[in-house]
């Protein structure tokens, strides 16, 4: 199953319900200077456990610096079985507008 789209506002109504994980690709140097309390920061060693203790049907919201690397990792998570994916669109740096 593919990947959807999903602007910020709709992103943060998915987080609200607290029916998400908001999964932020960024690296860590980024991540720790600044992101959303609710993000996990998905890299290379931490994606093998996150795929094993994840459940396929969690809405997984995905975050990049500008909407385009998501895209990928959304996609990845799609192939592995996630059914509920979304590319969050503009990256944090939308984010981080939207949000102020």
């Amino acid at each position: 199953m593919a990947f959807k789209h999903i602007n910020p506002s709709q992103a943060k109504a998915l987080l609200d319900e607290n029916h998400a994980v908001l999964v932020d690709i960024r690296d860590e140097l980024s991540f720790s200077l600044s992101h959303d309390d609710r993000a996990i920061n998905l890299s290379q060693s931490s994606l093998p456990k996150f795929l094993s203790e994840t459940e396929k049907d969690t809405p997984v919201l995905v975050i990049c610096y500008h909407g385009n690397s998501s895209q990928l990792a959304a996609d990845f998570l799609s192939q592995h079985g996630f059914s509920d994916v979304y590319s969050i669109d503009g990256g944090y740096e939308e984010w981080k507008e939207w949000k102020e």
